[in-house]
This record gives structure tokens, sequence and C-alpha cells, in this order.
């Protein structure tokens, strides 16, 4: 993920790469918008597959190079349809694939999993077999899974079976040739374990102070969010100023974004501006899903209801929170370390629409905003990322003074 390390050939990154493929593992890749001679040095590292296309043409670049283009959909990136046309065309040739990245419960439910992408690639002209192959055998093949991805002797008797090639509605799944599950419902004996956990909110006191910032001036550095796609711009945006500290101001979509550290609490707070948001009143909401560190991220208009956000996490022991006022609208409990919820499937997709309804409710239209407001915090994907630290910029490998 770190490809500033490996186009720069830093030996510690060099070394890990060599491990794996000293191993015999598959090396994954993680470049987006990646092209030209930069493309062609990451790929001569023997990095082998990406799963961050977002448009044809990039698409296309690594598959010339034998990467697998892993064709992704997730709840908050939602590359598929941009690729699509290539696929139907036979434009990537056999270096290409089905993933999904980060899909909400509800979206599970609702749309289904690869089986849904399956629908969609035949519905826009892909052949059934050809489909299929490249959800199963493909993948399996790259990650050196041979016992598995085909049904022939020899193989592992993983089997789904589907009521046609349409809808790819599973009918019945077979696992290690034993019946797991008929018509959407569980049907083998798995225990369920008795998990201990604790709280792993661990943050510095703060108070409504933390979140004051101070620009330089008006024209500031601004996180810019990109609808459906966890790539962000970097944005130079008037904001308002009082008592030189920023202030929400309603007619202009720009919020207030912090990046709390919460494993060991260190005290460490980066503060920033993001655009895209939509906030029309005052609020905010928060997460302790914030890739890949997973810190609390928060985003608002005023240091109130934004410290508001950061007690509930820590007292629910993280999870996903809307507040207004000062009172907490909605929250989803994710007390596992502040990423899962020991709740039913369904429970968990009943509370995340109430939180995410609770958030449009302040203004938010995004489909799904704590997807976006979880990638905010990954420092590997351009342009603009909120750390601890502060506001880093992906591209010059720097940090920024908003």
């Amino acid at each position: 993920m770190d490809v500033p390390a490996v186009l720069a050939g830093e030996t510690a990154m060099l070394e890990k790469i060599q491990a794996a493929a000293d191993c015999h593992r598959a090396i994954d890749g993680h470049a987006p918008g990646m092209s030209g001679r930069e493309l062609q040095a990451y790929a001569s590292t023997g990095i082998r597959s990406d799963h961050e296309s977002s448009s044809i043409e990039e698409a296309r670049a690594k598959a010339a190079l034998g990467m697998l283009v892993q064709v992704r959909e997730g709840s908050s990136a939602l590359n598929f349809e941009a690729i699509l046309p290539a696929l139907a065309r036979g434009e990537l040739g056999d270096n290409w694939c089905l993933v999904t990245d980060d899909i909400f419960p509800n979206d599970l439910i609702n749309k289904g999993h690869i089986n849904s992408m399956l629908k969609r690639l035949v519905a826009g002209g892909v052949k059934p077999a050809d489909a299929v192959r490249h959800a199963t055998l493909v993948p399996y093949r790259h990650y050196g899974l041979n016992d598995r991805g085909a049904i022939a002797p020899g193989y592992r008797a993983d089997v789904v079976i589907v009521d046609d090639l349409v809808q790819f509605r599973p009918s019945l799944v077979f696992k290690n040739g034993s019946l797991a599950a008929k018509d959407g419902k569980l049907v083998a004996e798995m225990p369920v374990p008795n998990l201990k956990y604790g709280n792993t909110i661990h943050v510095k006191p703060i108070d409504a102070s933390t979140f004051e910032l101070r620009p330089r001036g008006e024209n500031c550095q601004v996180i810019g969010i990109v609808p459906d796609q966890i790539v962000t711009t970097g944005e130079t945006c008037k904001v308002a100023i009082r008592d030189g500290r920023w202030v929400f101001d309603p007619t202009i979509d720009v919020a207030l974004i912090a990046s709390i550290e919460r494993h060991r609490a260190t005290g460490q707070v980066g503060l920033a501006l993001v655009s895209g948001f939509g906030f029309r009143t005052h609020g905010a909401f928060g997460s302790s899903v914030g890739h890949d560190s997973h810190n609390l991220v928060i985003a608002g208009t005023n240091p109130s209801d934004m410290l508001a956000c950061v007690r509930a996490l820590e007292k629910q022991g993280g999870g996903f929170v809307v507040v207004a006022n000062g009172d907490v609208k909605a929250i989803l409990p994710l007390p596992i370390a502040g990423l899962l919820s020991p709740e039913p499937a369904h429970e968990v997709a009943r509370r995340l629409q109430i939180v995410n309804e609770a958030a449009r409710s302040l203004g938010c239209q995004l489909s799904m905003p704590f997807g976006t407001l979880s990638f905010l915090a990954l420092p590997v994907i351009p342009d603009l990322r909120i750390t601890p630290r502060g506001l880093f910029d992906v591209q010059t490998q720097e940090f920024v003074v908003c």
C-alpha cells in the first residue's frame, strides 16, 4: 500500500516484497490512479494485482502489464460500472476478477455479494460461463488455492447452486461437501463463540477547545470528497473565520474533520477541513472505523457536538454516532475493537440505517456517510487525508498546514 516506498526502492519495502515472493505468495497491489513509467516500475517489483482501478484506461494499463485487475464494488467505492464496458468487450483478456471491499451489512442483505456483481456482469454482456470463471477459478489461481474454484475431481466441494444464470440467487451452499445454507438461511450447526472483549477506546482527556482550528487565512486547503469513490481531491476554499478560528457557514459546504488517536491515549489529534458532507445544520458524526489505523474520525460543524461524539464512542467502546445540539441522535455500537458488533446481521443493518438517516438529517446526502468518513483517514489514497498528526498530502508525502 505504501506506493512511494515501492517507487523509491526503499530497502525495507523491497525486502517485504521479496520475502513474499520467496514464500511463493501472491503479492497484491494498491495503486490508485497509477499509469506510465510509475506503474511499470511498481509492477516490476513482482506486484501482480490491484483493486484500485476506477476507469477503463487505468484497468487496461494494469492488465497490459500482466496485473490482475480486481474489479471492485463496495459500499463506498463503486468502480464496477466504470469498468464493465471493457469486460464486456474482452479488453482485459484473462487479467481480471471480481472483488468486494468494505460492504456494509445492509448492502450485503439487500443487494448481495459477488452474486450481485455476477448478475450485473451478465446483464452487461459478459457470457455467464466467463463471468463465473472470473468470480471463482481466476482469483483462486491467483492466490495459489489450486484445490478450489472449480467443480472437478480433487477439488474441494465448496459449491454454490443458483436458481439461474440471470439473477444468481443462491439456493444451496455446500462447504466441504456438506450443506451449509439453504434458501438464504444457515442450516449447518455452528457453535456461537463466547467472545470476551473490553473497551478499546482509550482517548487522552480532551475538551471542546480540542476542536478549534486556527487557519493561517481565509483560503484553506480542504479535503474534497468524491461521491462513491475513496479518492479525494485537494481544494482551496475560502472559509469563514471568527476571532482567528474556523466557524461553520451553512452556505459553504465545508466542515471540520478530526482524527484522534484512540489506542494508547497519546493525545494526538489532527484537524483539517473537508468538503462534501453537505452539512446544512449544526451537528457532527463520528466513527471508530478509520482505515487502516482505526482511530476516531469525527466530522462536524462545532466543537461541542464533535466532543459529544467522542464521549459517546468512548462509552460504547466504539461504533458510528450522530450528534446534534449536544444530544446523541443515533448510535450503532461496535464494541469489539471498535470495529465489530456481536449482534445479528439484520440488527446491525437496522441500526446502520438509523444512523445513516440521522446523518442525512444534518444534510449529508452521501450513499454511505460512515464508509466515506472511514476512508478519509487512509493516508495511502490520493489526494488529501486526515491523520492524528494532521492533514497529509499523499502525492507529496508531506503534512499540510491549513
